[in-house]
């Protein structure tokens, strides 16, 4: 089956009735747990991007609580990995650059102040390094006055 280009769909969807959009738009969101997530966030949240970043951290934290009564480190990668995943998807809805190194750092301070021994594990050091390089890549992209505010948090964190 051959996939319609962006334009295509685009020039489609301003030819459907409304009505027909809205049908559309729900049996979307029916198909996929993602799709409706995403939808829920262009709805409610997309206008008000703090408190969204500020529900991230608050979910990333709760996530990091039951991280810590993990004694096991195969669990602990899973668990890391696992927190990471949930975190790149909302980046993706974020869409901004600024909200995205943001999360990113609260992610490692939280490695951090657990004090998970991410020495102990080659996969736990490379994925450290991994936000590092993805935190400072982020970075470069944004205003200087940002990127100095932001380079100092990532000086605090991974010196």
């Amino acid at each position: 089956m051959k996939v319609s280009s962006l334009q295509e769909v685009k020039r489609e969807l301003q030819e459907i009735p409304p009505r027909e959009l809205l049908e559309l738009c729900i049996s979307l969101a029916k198909y996929k747990k993602d799709n409706k997530e995403y939808l829920a966030y262009l709805l409610f949240q997309s206008h008000d991007r703090n408190a969204f970043i500020l529900q991230i951290k608050a979910e990333t934290d709760e996530l990091f609580v039951e991280l810590k009564t993990q004694e096991n480190m195969y669990h602990i990668k899973k668990g890391l990995r696992r927190i990471l995943r949930i975190i790149n998807k909302y980046c993706k809805y974020l869409g901004n650059k600024a909200g995205s190194a943001e999360v990113h750092l609260h992610f490692c301070q939280k490695i951090k102040e657990a004090g998970i021994p991410i020495h102990k594990s080659a996969r736990l050091v490379n994925l450290f390094h991994a936000q590092e390089k993805k935190i400072r890549s982020l970075i470069s992209t944004l205003h200087e006055d940002l990127q100095a505010d932001y380079l100092k948090e990532v000086g605090a964190i991974f010196c």
